[in-house]
C-alpha cells in the first residue's frame, strides 16, 4: 500500500518536472527567437532617389510632374518608410523584441520630427500664396495626424494616425497634379524655402549641442548677449555644465541619424522643386553642399556600440563626429538663408 502511494507521488513529480522543463524550453526558445528577430529588425531604410521615385509615382497614377510633386511624394514615401520598414513601426511595441530595442525607435522619432516640421511648412508656407489666404484642408488634417503621440499602442495606435496623415497627403498630391483643381497649390518661392530652412537650422543647432554634450562641457550663459535692454523671467547661472547622461548618448546619436536621413531626402527634393529659385539666387551649389555635409551621417557604424571617448583619448567618440557633420551643415544653411534673403 505504501509502495503504491509513493509510486503515484513519483509519477506526479516526474510529470510536473517534465511540464516544467517543456515550459522552460519554450521560454528560452521564445527569447532566442526574439533576439534573432530583433537583430533582423535592427535596420533603418536606405536613402532613395527622390526624382526617380516621384516620376514613377506620377507615371503610375497618370499625372504630370508639376512643381511641388517631388517634395510632396518624397514626404509621403518617408512617412510610409517609417511604418513599412523591416520590423514595421517599433516605438510603441509592448512585447519582445521591440520593447527591448531603443536604437530604431530613436531613429524613428528623429525622422518623425522632420516629417512633422515639413508637414507644418506645407500647411503654413508652401501651399499658401500669402498670410491671408486659406489653408489647404488636407494639409491641415495631415499635420495634426503626424503630431499624434509617437508611442501610443492603442485607442488609437500611432500607426493608424500616421496612415491617415499619409492619406491626406496623397489627397493633396492628387489635387496638386490635377489642372481642374487649382485650389491646391505649391508655391516655389525664396521666402517659403527660407522659412523652412530657419526651422531646420534651429533643429540642427539643438542636435549639435546635445551630441557635443556627450563628453560634458562648461557653457557660459549667452541668453541676453547682444541686447543691453533684454530681460528674462528668472535669474540663471552665469556658467553651467552640460552633459548628456551616459544611458542617453546612443539615443541622441540615433535620433540624429533619423533626422539627418529625412533632411537629406527633403533637401534633395527641394533642390528639384525650387531649382529656378536657387538658380536665380546662384544658390544651388550652396544647397548641394549642405547635402554633402549631411550624407556622411548615414555611413555604416562598424562598432557594435556607440563609443564615447573623451576628447583626444584612445577611444573614438561617435557623438562628436556626428556633431561635426551637423555643425558644418548648419553653418552652410545659415549661408544659404543669407543668399535667399538677398534681392
Amino acid at each position: 500500500m505504501n509502495w503504491k502511494f509513493w509510486q503515484k507521488a513519483d509519477d506526479g513529480t516526474s510529470q510536473s518536472g517534465l511540464v516544467g522543463r517543456i515550459t522552460g524550453g519554450l521560454i528560452v526558445a521564445y527569447f532566442l527567437l526574439a533576439l534573432l528577430v530583433g537583430w533582423w529588425w535592427n535596420a533603418t531604410p536606405e536613402l532613395f532617389d527622390v526624382r526617380e521615385h516621384a516620376a514613377g509615382d506620377a507615371q503610375a497614377n497618370n499625372r504630370q510632374l508639376v512643381t511641388g510633386y517631388i517634395t510632396t511624394a518624397t514626404l509621403i514615401h518617408m512617412a510610409e518608410s517609417l511604418l513599412e520598414k523591416r520590423g514595421g513601426y517599433l516605438s510603441n511595441d509592448l512585447f519582445p523584441p521591440g520593447v527591448w530595442m531603443d536604437n530604431v525607435p530613436n531613429w524613428e522619432f528623429g525622422a518623425l520630427t522632420q516629417i512633422r516640421d515639413a508637414a507644418r511648412s506645407f500647411r503654413i508656407d508652401f501651399s499658401r500664396s500669402q498670410s491671408q489666404s486659406s489653408e489647404e484642408p488636407d494639409l491641415a488634417e495631415a499635420e495634426g495626424k503626424f503630431f499624434f503621440d509617437n508611442a501610443s499602442w492603442a485607442f488609437p495606435a500611432s500607426e493608424s494616425e500616421y496612415r491617415q496623415g499619409i492619406r491626406h497627403l496623397n489627397a493633396y498630391l492628387a489635387k496638386l497634379a490635377d489642372p481642374s483643381r487649382p485650389g491646391a497649390q505649391f508655391y516655389s518661392r525664396a521666402d517659403n524655402l527660407q522659412q523652412w530652412l530657419q526651422g531646420v537650422e534651429t533643429r540642427l543647432g539643438s542636435l549639435s549641442q546635445r551630441l557635443s554634450s556627450s563628453v560634458g562641457k562648461r557653457q557660459l550663459n549667452l541668453d541676453l548677449a547682444g541686447d543691453a535692454n533684454a530681460q528674462r523671467a528668472t535669474e540663471t547661472p552665469v556658467e553651467s555644465e552640460n552633459k548628456t547622461p551616459w544611458l542617453e548618448i546612443d539615443d541622441v546619436f540615433f535620433e540624429a541619424r533619423g533626422q539627418t536621413w529625412a533632411l537629406i531626402l527633403l533637401l534633395r527634393a527641394m533642390e528639384q522643386d525650387f531649382g529656378d529659385v536657387l538658380d536665380n539666387k546662384n544658390a544651388r551649389v550652396s544647397l548641394q553642399q549642405i547635402i554633402r555635409e549631411l550624407e556622411p551621417t548615414q555611413d555604416t557604424v562598424w562598432s557594435p556600440m556607440i563609443l564615447n571617448g573623451n576628447g583626444f583619448g584612445f577611444l573614438a567618440n561617435h557623438s562628436l563626429v556626428m556633431a561635426s557633420y551637423i555643425s558644418r551643415a548648419n553653418a552652410a544653411i545659415t549661408d544659404l538663408r543669407a543668399l535667399l534673403d538677398r534681392g
